[in-house]
């Protein structure tokens, strides 16, 4: 978090920001030479189930293979936005954190992370990109994401996990980094009881669980945070690591149908149905946007159980406040530009998901993490 979303610093505008040409639909654009840009972090993982019987023979393709030289990508350009302008900070990183800095760990975190994978019949695009004020500034992207399976094969799930350093806080990057994964660490020494839990749609019980579980992470990472500030020769204090968490937990097995949010802080789940974005932790009054917030690791006893039941052809999206945000606010323009970019029928490439991740609206400018689930329909 990079503070109060709706302020706006307000360098020189940019003329002709957010207004390149977009790629042609149809055959103008060849997907299977479409590569991410340079300096991304990209993963993908694809898991099939066993299948039996024998392997048909693949047919021979119905059109030659074109040579690199022959490609006919075309550049997307800076990415779409809403409104009548885009905003006027650049598109852009403009600078970035040295190692003489002192700060290695800021230096090194990427502007742009890529994820994604295909588990059964779910299938997972994640992205999280420096917001615009971080471009301007030339400072490191705080938020995290995690995108992992947990659990024995019989119990198995995707955890799906964000997190949104508070702005403030000196190392909030260094927090949600870590709190992501150490999370799926420790729920996944609970795996089977969380299963049983969510099976039985028990949300004292995982309540409970998440809560010991995210406890124990933190006192894991304090114990590593208190160890690298001693080597640096300064104090260790809880609110320089300060973050958000929200973690989603998917069954792999299809015939599972109830899936549960464990939250700390701001941020949170939304669910696309039928064309329409529901959120589904809201708050009591979602109409007041609240700047201050819960977070760990200070905030570890306040995990927040939500459970909810999805159909196949349900979008899920697990966001940051640089996505949520607009969302909950109702901004009606950016939330039909992405409900008809992720409510197709077709799943997005993993470039195609960045590209439409990274959608620019004014007064918002904070880091945007970002991740989808698309269940394939019986």
């Amino acid at each position: 978090m990079s503070g109060p979303v709706n302020f706006e610093k307000s360098p020189t505008p940019m003329q002709d920001a957010g207004n390149a040409g977009h790629a042609p639909a149809g055959d103008d654009v060849d997907k299977d030479y479409a590569f991410p840009p340079p300096g991304i972090v990209t993963h993908e993982t694809t898991i099939s189930p066993v299948e039996t019987g024998e392997w048909a023979t693949p047919h021979a393709p119905e059109r030659p293979v074109r040579s690199p030289r022959e490609r006919t990508d075309v550049p997307r350009g800076v990415p779409d936005h809403v409104g009548n302008r885009p905003p006027s900070y650049p598109p852009h990183p403009l600078s970035r954190p040295s190692v003489r800095d002192g700060d290695e760990f800021a230096a090194f975190t990427p502007v742009v992370r890529l994820d994604g994978a295909r588990v059964g019949q779910i299938t997972v695009r994640a992205a999280s990109v420096s917001g615009d004020s971080h471009n301007w500034e030339g400072t490191c992207r705080q938020d995290a994401m995690t995108v992992a399976r947990i659990g024995p094969p019989e119990t198995e799930m995707l955890l799906l996990a964000v997190a949104d350093g508070v702005g403030s806080a000196s190392y909030s990057h260094i927090g949600s980094y870590h709190a992501t994964r150490q999370a799926a660490v420790f729920l996944d020494q609970e795996a089977e009881s969380i299963y049983s839990a969510l099976c039985a749609r028990n949300r004292a019980d995982l309540s409970g669980i998440a809560s010991t579980a995210i406890a124990r992470a933190i006192e894991h990472l304090r114990a590593e945070w208190k160890t690298l500030a001693d080597r640096a020769g300064r104090p260790y204090l809880d609110q320089d690591y300060a973050t958000t968490l929200h973690v989603l937990l998917v069954p792999t097995n299809a015939r599972i149908r109830e899936r549960v949010l464990f939250s700390v802080g701001d941020g949170g789940l939304f669910v696309l149905r039928e064309g329409r974005w529901a959120q589904w932790n809201r708050s009591e009054d979602a109409t007041v946007l609240e700047t201050r917030t819960e977070a760990l690791p200070h905030a570890y006893s306040s995990v927040k159980a939500t459970l909810l039941a999805t159909k196949p052809g349900d979008v899920l999206l697990l966001g940051t406040d640089g996505i949520t945000n607009p969302l909950a606010q109702k901004d009606q323009a950016f939330a039909d530009h992405l409900a008809h970019a992720w409510g197709r029928p077709e799943t997005p490439s993993l470039s195609d998901f960045l590209w439409q991740a990274q959608t620019r609206a004014k007064s918002y400018d904070d880091d945007r993490t970002v991740i989808c689930v698309w269940e394939d329909e019986a």
